[in-house]
């Protein structure tokens, strides 16, 4: 998606990619507790300068007294969050753009 923003320092990059891991991790323990995660792994990746190009990766494992909980969904929806808030943050640099 273009949405016409100029290219990014280091910091800007750096400021978005903190945002969607923030945003994974809200949303992942707004799911469940924390005290059930047995590992999250949250990579972001910027790549391109005119247009930047970010890539999500998340690795859930939860602990085994979470029967009925999907990982693969919780996942899918952690990595919209966070592709929702690379958009909002990106969007903030050109607020120009609606």
């Amino acid at each position: 998606m273009d949405i016409g923003i100029p290219e990014l320092t280091d910091e800007q990059i750096e400021a978005v990619s903190q945002a969607a891991e923030n945003a994974v991790r809200k949303h992942v323990f707004s799911k469940i507790s924390q005290k059930l995660v047995e590992d999250l792994t949250v990579i972001i990746e910027a790549e391109g300068g005119k247009p930047v190009s970010f890539t999500v990766e998340v690795d859930l494992v939860l602990m085994p007294e979470t029967k009925g909980l999907s990982e693969k969904e919780l996942v899918q929806e952690a990595v919209k969050a966070a592709f929702d808030a690379i958009e909002k943050e990106l969007r903030k640099l050109c607020p120009s753009t609606k």
